[in-house]
């Protein structure tokens, strides 16, 4: 069987010639920790789940800029910035890239994508772009991913649902299947157990534990929401208590 397009990331491991100060703070976060110390594999798409504060988002963000894309989101070599907020860690990951692997890549960051809106706006590279603020916030988003988004690359997306309906999520989900079935890879964090039925994608668990490989319908975020689905009254009981 012909082997398919290599992967501009096979795997991130820890930079040996960017030793991570003492003390810095996401060298604490059990999932950070783990890929500093063991690695981490990528396949042609990865979904990141796991409850807020467990370092999904700063891993995303860790390969998005250690793979050359600014921290508030956009392509390669995108410098859109605001406030900064990011954290060091991109400093200390080594990417191990495939031979021959694409280094377009483009990093969706729900929480600054306004500010990368304006940045487009400020900053035409390749002639008018869409009105993004004119739109709503699920159809800029849903823009900005198949208008960016195509062909053999790494795209990042942190949290893409925070803006997306259910058929908005349902058109995401689409689009990134036929990205990934024509040799790019994806690489999501979310809260939406819709979205992380990404079709192929490996389902990766992140939290106290770090990071750990499930199957979709074994995962917390999806046993949660089938448990809340078939009896909400049970949890709507436990908040008046």
């Amino acid at each position: 069987m012909p082997l398919g397009p290599a992967l501009p990331v096979r795997r991130v491991r820890a930079d040996d010639r960017e030793p991570v100060p003492p003390g810095a703070w996401f060298a604490r976060v059990p999932a950070v920790a783990q890929v500093l110390r063991d690695g981490w594999e990528l396949g042609p798409a990865t979904v990141l789940v796991g409850d807020n504060g467990a370092g999904k988002s700063t891993l995303v963000e860790g390969l998005a800029m250690a793979f050359g894309m600014g921290a508030e989101g956009g392509s390669t070599g995108a410098r859109a910035r605001t406030r900064a907020s990011e954290s060091a860690l991109w400093r200390h990951l080594l990417l191990e890239r495939g031979a021959g692997g694409s280094r377009r890549g483009f990093f969706l960051r729900a929480e600054t994508m306004h500010g990368y809106y304006t940045y487009l706006e400020e900053n035409p590279a390749r002639g008018p772009e869409a009105a993004f603020h004119e739109m709503s916030h699920g159809e800029s988003f849903l823009e900005v991913v198949q208008s960016r988004m195509r062909g053999r690359g790494l795209y990042v997306l942190d949290e893409p649902e925070s803006a997306l309906s259910f058929t908005g999520c349902l058109a995401l989900l689409a689009h990134l299947r036929g990205v990934v079935a024509g040799g790019g890879q994806v690489v999501l964090s979310t809260h939406s157990p819709l979205l992380a039925a990404l079709p192929g994608a490996t389902v990766v668990e992140v939290g106290d534990h770090g990071l750990r490989e499930t199957a979709w319908e074994d995962s917390e975020l999806v046993v949660s929401w089938r448990g809340f689905l078939e009896a909400p009254e049970r949890y709507l009981r436990r908040l008046a208590d």
